[in-house]
């Protein structure tokens, strides 16, 4: 399972990894929206965890072109504010599939990042191919 992790926090972004690797998953850190929109456009990912107050680039913008360049993949949102706390941003990103506080623990994150990743399309077409 391929993830990007889109948080400005080096700290938190590698430690949202570290337990991801524990479970299979290869990731990637973006601290910059820029950054998350170079690898949206030369990688493909099974799931992005993009936090939604994100320093030099919009959350938004970067999960509009994940929908448009790689409509399988899953976003999962993390955020320490109250926006969208009304769950109004499953109406402003056709991609989300999670919304969740930035201070649950990572191991947590982890889990619902695997969750979205294994049960994305393109990870179940790519199991599919494996096993031919």
């Amino acid at each position: 399972m391929q993830v990007l992790i889109v948080e400005s926090n080096p700290l938190l972004g590698n430690e949202w990894g570290r337990y991801l690797k524990k479970l299979g998953a290869d990731f990637v850190l973006a601290p910059t929206g820029d950054d998350a929109f170079r690898l949206i456009n030369a990688r493909s990912f099974d799931v992005i965890v993009l936090n939604l107050v994100l320093g030099g680039g919009s959350a938004l913008a970067i999960a509009d072109l994940a929908f448009f360049r790689q409509p399988d993949a899953n976003v999962v949102f993390v955020t320490d504010t109250t926006v969208f706390s009304d769950g109004s941003i499953f109406r402003h990103s056709a991609n989300a599939r999670a919304f969740i506080e930035a201070r649950t623990p990572a191991k947590d994150l982890a889990e619902i990042v695997h969750h979205y990743g294994v049960t994305s399309r393109g990870h179940v077409a790519r199991q599919d191919q494996m096993a031919d």
